[in-house]
């Protein structure tokens, strides 16, 4: 009985098994495309990253079946691809794993699994689409980076009160002296009791006449 990897040393005597796994290939980087799509969240993602990653899949199906098992062809191909210098960086960390998966499904579809190529296509973009969903990894919303001016008395600070009732946790970041007697810029890290209430914080906080400059950050801004 003939295995996937059998069947690709004979692509020379069966053009149409050639043909068929491109389509595999073909399938698994549409597949893919639109799960990138699904789950990216740049606004401005590149329709030219979208279409390399369906014919990266193809790519990489042709490149394993003109390797076959001849060892020389595998080294002339690396050392090929060696003299080639890509320039392009890539801005997210999430770009490099399709790039992976795009190789992934290719080598599969490549060496004839077309089984494997289609399902395990299926089953990582569903996980990739459902982590997406589930937002996993993203960091708690209720966490503020707050920065104002303040002239400290020698009691209790004027916004200690306003934190008690508002945040269930502030950690102070950093204090700066602004030249100026008894002023200082301080910034705080920030959890909200209840999402929605950092408008409340800063409106009352401006409204405090030793406080001044109030600014809010969201932490998973870059």
């Amino acid at each position: 009985m003939e295995t996937g990897l059998d069947s690709v040393f004979t692509l020379a005597l069966e053009p149409g098994l050639l043909v068929a796994n491109l389509i595999i290939a073909l399938i698994c980087g549409l597949i893919i495309s639109v799960t990138y799509r699904l789950t990216s969240d740049s606004l401005d993602h590149s329709a030219g990253f979208i279409r390399a990653n369906v014919v990266l899949v193809m790519i990489t199906a042709l490149v394993i079946m003109v390797i076959g098992n001849n060892l020389a062809r595998a080294f002339g191909l690396v050392g090929a691809m060696s003299i080639i210098r890509f320039r392009t960086a890539v801005k997210d960390v999430q770009d490099i794993v399709y790039i992976f998966f795009s190789l992934a499904a290719g080598m599969a579809a490549g060496v004839g699994l077309k089984g494997i190529a289609i399902a395990g296509t299926i089953l990582i973009g569903a996980v990739l689409v459902v982590l997406h969903r589930m937002k996993y990894g993203s960091p708690n919303r209720h966490q503020f980076l707050l920065q104002f001016n303040c002239v400290l008395p020698d009691g209790d600070p004027p916004y200690q009160s306003l934190f008690n009732r508002l945040t269930s946790d502030a950690k102070l970041a950093n204090m700066r002296s602004l030249g100026l007697e008894g002023q200082f810029e301080l910034t705080f890290y920030i959890k909200m009791k209840r999402q929605g209430k950092q408008n409340e914080l800063m409106r009352e906080l401006s409204g405090i006449t030793s406080i001044a400059n109030v600014r809010l950050y969201d932490e998973d801004v870059s």
